[in-house]
């Protein structure tokens, strides 16, 4: 019944309404096509917690690094390997897109996502941001698997990346060493007060959201977070960020953790297509895509309807 009054898509906004959370319109500008959605803080915080909730306490069996110097870096797939095995997995961090595992001795290996970084547990639902690059029931581990455990009670972790920008590396101290050291604090766990936000922004001559996506300044946000963060603080992605009245700033960093808080709790990321008003792969489920349309929408497990937003022209803008 929420479809049938639904007027022609192209020139429209959806809001999606869940019972987990009282804002739900993950609302992104249309992107060129050909590119694809990337992992940001939610994908990889999610990630984090499944290794949290499946791995800790289980000791390292087995490990496969693939030789890919691109991706794999600072060290060749024998001393990967052999830092790894037999240690014990104590824990899973995060900052920003980057995650890491803590072992009962360093070195611990550090994943940085890029475009199409993704961790994969066998037999566990992990939150999928993209098409994934593996299809576990016709491959395991994936010929894109850059690094696999095998855990001494059988569970099997895998780190994949089909387009081979992400990095992988060996690391003493993660969080003192480069890229991790070079970031921001992280948009979830290292919130900013409002004193120290207004400050942080009162010289800032750049567009808002150029600066949102500088994980130098804040990490964690990249495209669709800082469209979302945004289209919910009523903030025009160009407007320069010095000029925003303390006002604006309150409700700006409110909507960034209401929306972090929010996307980061929820389990299955998933898109859905609207052409000419047609919903399609609607059922239980909605996939998958925010490129090469004029208007998607990212949404998450339902447990409500669609409820239409209203007739804003919506502008596609480039913003660097």
């Amino acid at each position: 019944e929420c479809f049938k009054t639904l007027p022609p898509m192209h020139k429209y906004a959806l809001v999606i309404q869940t019972s987990t959370c009282s804002r739900t319109l993950f609302l992104s500008n249309p992107e060129r096509k050909g590119e694809r959605e990337m992992p940001e803080l939610p994908e990889v915080e999610a990630a984090r917690r499944a290794v949290e909730d499946h791995c800790v306490g289980k000791r390292i069996r087995r490990a496969v690094v693939a030789d890919d110097p691109k991706v794999v870096e600072g060290s060749s797939p024998s001393e990967f390997e052999a830092a790894l095995i037999g240690k014990t997995i104590l824990g899973a961090l995060r900052k920003g897109k980057n995650l890491w595992l803590r072992l009962d001795s360093p070195p611990f290996p550090s994943f940085q996502f890029g475009m199409t970084g993704a961790i994969h547990i066998k037999g566990v639902e992990v939150t999928k941001y993209k098409r994934s690059a593996v299809k576990s029931e016709d491959e395991w581990p994936s010929k894109y698997s850059k690094v696999f455990l095998e855990l001494h009670d059988g569970l099997e972790l895998s780190f994949t990346d089909k387009r081979r920008f992400a990095r992988v590396r060996l690391l003493q101290d993660p969080e003192s060493m480069p890229p991790i050291s070079e970031l921001g604090p992280d948009a979830l766990l290292e919130p900013m007060e409002l004193d120290e936000f207004v400050e942080s922004l009162s010289n800032k001559k750049t567009p808002i959201k150029a600066l949102l996506l500088d994980q130098s300044y804040i990490a964690g946000i990249g495209n669709w977070v800082a469209d979302e963060v945004l289209y919910h603080a009523r903030i025009h992605p160009l407007q320069i960020a010095a000029s925003l009245s303390r006002e604006k700033c309150e409700v700006l960093l409110k909507c960034i953790k209401e929306v972090l808080a929010c996307s980061a709790g929820l389990k299955i990321v998933i898109f859905f297509i609207i052409i000419e008003a047609n919903i399609k792969d609607i059922a239980c489920r909605l996939f998958i895509l925010r490129w090469k349309l004029m208007l998607t929408a990212v949404v998450f497990q339902l447990n409500g309807c669609f409820i239409f937003d209203g007739a804003k022209n919506l502008e596609k803008l480039m913003v660097r």
